[in-house]
């Protein structure tokens, strides 16, 4: 019999993380060696690493642990559809259930269709949409993040060179793509409607966060875009995956009445599991479906995973705990302490900070000017921002940049946080 491996010492796991995996599971996020985070169990709001230190998690997974980590009934319904089969590729119970679900809750949805990444998502999304409308362009904001295929790198982060001609945020991304993309900037009116209206023949889709990363819509934008794309017969496509099931039930268009044509949305659904989705009409979802003859005629929509019912079963059990009365009052209660802790710190310090994001989702910007698009974002001061994160990480609060409140944050929760900021905030002057 073979002897048990003895347990690695933190140094060691980060040596082998660095020679196996560059280091980190995410391009994007990764703490410096000496606070890196090896994490060896999840509870509620806390996070344990290797060494047995307990973090406040504030990251909750880059946001989809809404209910905290390894939520009980979460925990149980897997456990029991485990016992029962993992995959099927085919139909199964929990799947069409959880369909109907999110059918009965999301505005847009009359037909669901399900996938395992954000970036499935909306690569499906503006398929179906090219298919639905036969047309080839789409329309997106610069600063929007919709999942790192090839279209999703087109200003993603940064603002075009020259709008609305995009530019690219990765390699290896074909320069031919960029050809039917045009980028508007988020929250301008005008520029907006302009590029709409006159693209609207060959335009197949608009596709936003309904609040862009933190950035929220001006009052009226978002009906704007659902009343010029109407009208141009273009599809109004959102981008729910950090708004939806974490601001409602419905998610941002039930928060802020406007209903597009299809929205996708991630696994805060599953809290944290790997199934995420679209919903939308029917008559556009059914585009989809499976094409006995002409298959390029429908958007062949495939994956292995699509329908996992160990994911639908933690779905279902997810969506029984966010329906049950008070709960999203409680999460919109804790967020608020959260904002008002963070604002009565800075101002104890006179240092000007902005709170941005909506709903349980919160981003500290050090900045004076308004922010409303992504150039107003990259001219603060990401400098300090980024060194005050470290200084919460070695207190022990982690967030990537957004603090995501879960259900699982508590008062207390709350206080210590706002003790480790107003230190955080002190430390992070130069």
């Amino acid at each position: 019999m073979e002897e048990p491996r003895p347990p690695l010492e933190r140094d060691d796991v980060l040596r082998l993380a660095h020679e196996l995996m560059a280091g980190t599971v995410s391009g994007q996020f990764r703490l410096p060696d000496d606070l890196a985070v090896v994490a060896a169990s999840g509870s509620g709001a806390h996070l344990y690493d290797l060494d047995g230190r307990r973090y406040i998690d504030y990251m909750l997974g880059s946001g989809p642990v809404l209910l905290g980590h390894a939520h009980p009934e979460v925990v149980a319904a897997i456990v029991e559809q485990a016992a029962r089969g993992s995959t099927f590729y085919v139909l199964n119970s929990p799947t069409i259930e959880l369909a109907q679900r999110i059918v009965e809750v999301m505005p847009c949805a009359q037909q669901v269709k399900f996938a395992s990444s954000g970036l499935e998502a909306t690569l499906y999304a503006l398929r179906m949409a090219r298919v639905f409308t036969g047309k080839p362009k789409i329309l997106k904001f610069a600063g929007g993040f919709h999942g790192s295929h090839d279209v999703g790198m087109i200003n993603a982060f940064t603002e075009p060179v020259q709008y609305p001609c995009g530019t690219f945020d990765s390699g290896g991304v074909p320069s031919g793509v960029a050809d039917d993309v045009i980028v508007s900037r988020w929250n301008d009116f005008s520029m907006t409607e302009d590029l709409i209206r006159r693209n609207a023949g060959e335009l197949a889709a608009v596709i936003c966060e309904p609040m862009q990363r933190c950035l929220v819509a001006a009052p009226g934008f978002l009906r704007m875009l659902r009343a010029v794309t109407a009208s141009a017969g273009v599809l109004l496509i959102f981008d729910e995956m950090v708004t939806g099931f974490r601001f409602a039930l419905g998610g941002a268009q039930e928060r802020y009445g406007v209903v597009p044509d299809l929205a996708t949305f991630g696994k805060a659904l599953t809290n944290g599991m790997p199934m995420t989705g679209i919903a939308g009409a029917a008559e556009i979802i059914e585009v989809a479906q499976p094409q006995s003859s002409l298959p390029a005629s429908g958007a062949y929509y495939g994956n292995t995973l699509n329908g996992n019912p160990l994911c639908a079963a933690a779905g279902l059990a997810t969506l029984g705990v966010l329906s049950r009365p008070g709960t999203y009052d409680r999460l919109e209660a804790t967020t608020g302490e959260l904002r008002r802790g963070i604002e009565r710190a800075a101002a104890d310090q006179g240092v000007v900070v902005q709170l941005l994001g909506d709903g349980p989702v919160v981003q500290v910007a050090f900045a004076e000017h308004p922010i409303g698009d992504v150039a107003g974002l990259k001219r603060a001061d990401s400098a300090r921002a980024g060194r005050f994160l470290l200084e919460c990480a070695r207190r022990g609060v982690l967030s990537s940049g957004k603090f995501y409140v879960s259900v699982a944050h508590s008062n207390d929760d709350v206080d210590e946080t706002v003790e480790v900021v107003a230190e955080a905030i002190a430390a992070s002057a130069v």
